[in-house]
């Protein structure tokens, strides 16, 4: 406007400025009423900045034409937003010569949000990105977050009942397939995200996390709201920049750690995972993606654990990500215990990572051993696994201390290693000669237990055995008290044959046992032989502590 136009300069963020009349614009806005009501009678130089105007110029000049006509103008969804915080910001809530004031005609314009079109609805929205902060406290932003997931959810349950040209939607016309089930079944996919590109275009990452609050809250699908922040990471990192990158990465971080992580895939993790490596994201959403993943831990596959470590760090691989996970899955079952079958599937991926990871010539003991200890004793049925790991890192890492070995030697629980690793271990000169000792005595014990539940098993069948010879029915009654199940009695020939066939085959264990502790007891002979008389003279060295 040219100064002669008005007695007022108004600089609306630096970016324009207008000339207008006092007397026209304070009749209409309170705030500025307030600032020039004791300056009555000054003619000239009177003069406002508005720093943070929303929705800037433009949203001023609509203000403008509101005032210089009489207060009438026409609301339509796209001016709605800038008019209505506009109006919040400049106090116009009285009515002036009879007419509506504008906060007055926008709210009522926004009371018509619910029939408002698909794209009149995602023009308002758009609107809202230079209006957060005051958008949010007036609760516009709201009405129309909230309008559009109400939209969504109506359609996903029915069909979308118009969605624009540019959506996954309209694609589906396109789309040819040879088998009606396929046809079925990627329609069905496309009816519930014919949305995705139309919010990639609109949404700015600041408004993303708050259109998922919205979805959660009216309990819309988590499957489909993760899969549409997958598709936001995606979509959006094609023309960002290093930090919109990490801006968009935390922000769907952030959004998928308020959904139930049954609905989020433990694979998108690890791809988010990936992507965040290198942009140095926050450390509150690297801590939440750790714990989204620890949380699904039994569904990682190992190559998804195989990640490169941070920036500086000679390690193969991120041993501390992986302790991590392990940490969180333990801890994220709410007290609940986890339950066996995930449990056995940690076990087996951590002792395989731990295989991996043991010929590295840079991990350090104390990393390792925390690998070997991070699950529970009680988890492992066995620690074969972790026996040969713990033998290929002694092997390459040949500079241990001797409390570094003891300390990695002692995690094993060797009454969990089979026969057969058992007898390796005799053999093994990288382990000291006590722990081969403690396997020997594992495999007594074994023979022990077998001895005792062999001699059960014959007591067991004793009372079957004289029913057989003196034909006294009375042992039979009590044999069969002893093998009624579930209310059911158990044939006692049949019983009494399946006994026999098992004291045979634990016999045959026991024979076999004994052979192998002989041979082990021989071993271990040759072997405390073989390095008594390596070891180098008491006289020119020192006695070693033991």
């Amino acid at each position: 406007m040219d100064a002669s136009c008005g007695d007022l300069q108004v600089d609306v963020n630096g970016e324009e400025t207008f000339f207008i009349h006092e007397e026209i614009i304070s009749l209409y806005c309170g705030k500025i009423r307030k600032l020039f009501g004791k300056s009555k009678g000054a003619a000239t130089n009177l003069k406002v900045i508005f720093h943070d105007f929303p929705g800037g110029p433009e949203s001023f000049e609509l203000v403008s034409r509101f005032c210089y006509n009489n207060g009438r103008i026409d609301i339509n969804p796209c001016s709605a937003p800038r008019l209505f915080c506009a109006a919040h910001y400049l106090e116009m809530n009285e009515t002036v010569s009879g007419s509506h004031n504008l906060l007055e005609q926008t709210e009522k314009s926004l009371e018509e949000i619910k029939f408002w079109s698909w794209p009149e609805l995602l023009s308002a929205l758009k609107n809202c990105h230079n209006l957060v902060s005051v958008s949010s406290s007036s609760g516009i932003l709201q009405r129309c977050l909230d309008s559009l997931v109400a939209r969504l959810v109506f359609t996903s349950e029915t069909s979308p009942s118009c969605p624009s040209s540019s959506s996954p939607e309209s694609s589906v016309l396109r789309l040819s397939t040879d088998s009606k089930s396929t046809e079925s079944l990627r329609s069905g996919f496309l009816r519930s995200t014919w949305w995705f590109e139309d919010l990639v275009t609109v949404l700015t990452p600041n408004l993303v996390k708050l259109l998922v609050k919205s979805m959660v809250l009216h309990k819309f699908d988590l499957g489909v709201t993760s899969r549409f922040l997958f598709y936001y990471q995606k979509s959006r990192f094609i023309i960002a920049n290093s930090d919109e990158k990490r801006e968009i990465t935390e922000t769907v971080i952030d959004s998928l750690s308020l959904l139930d992580q049954r609905s989020v895939p433990c694979k998108s993790l690890f791809g988010i995972l990936r992507v965040s490596l290198n942009l140095n994201i926050k450390k509150l959403s690297k801590n939440s993606l750790e714990h989204m993943i620890g949380s699904q831990l039994d569904q990682a596959t190992l190559d998804n654990l195989l990640v490169l470590p941070p920036h500086g760090s000679n390690h193969l691989y991120d041993v501390n990500l992986v302790l991590q996970y392990v940490k969180h899955f333990l801890a994220g079952k709410g007290g609940r215990g986890v339950p066996t079958s995930e449990m056995k599937k940690v076990v087996r991926l951590i002792d395989s990572y731990i295989a991996e990871v043991a010929p590295d010539p840079r991990l350090k003991a104390s990393k390792f051993l925390a690998l070997v200890t991070a699950l529970p004793e009680s988890a492992r049925d066995s620690y074969d696994e972790i026996y040969h790991a713990i033998d290929i890192y002694l092997r390459v890492h040949t500079r241990l201390s001797d409390g570094e070995k003891t300390s990695i030697c002692e995690s094993v629980n060797y009454d969990k290693l089979s026969t057969e690793t058992c007898n390796h271990l005799t053999q093994n000169e990288k382990f000291p000669s006590r722990f081969a000792t403690n396997a020997l005595k594992a495999q007594q014990r074994k023979l022990e237990n077998l001895f005792r539940d062999m001699d059960l098993k014959k007591r067991l069948v004793a009372p079957v055995e004289t029913e057989a010879k003196d034909g006294r029915c009375e042992e039979v009654v009590l044999y069969a008290e002893q093998v009624v199940h579930d209310g059911k009695k158990v044939d006692i020939v049949d019983e009494n044959e399946k006994m026999k066939a098992h004291l045979e085959g634990m016999q045959w264990r026991v024979v076999e046992l004994e052979k192998v502790c002989r041979k082990m007891q021989t071993q271990m002979t040759k072997i405390l032989k073989s390095r008594m008389s390596r070891q180098p003279s008491s006289k020119s060295l020192p006695r070693l502590c033991s």
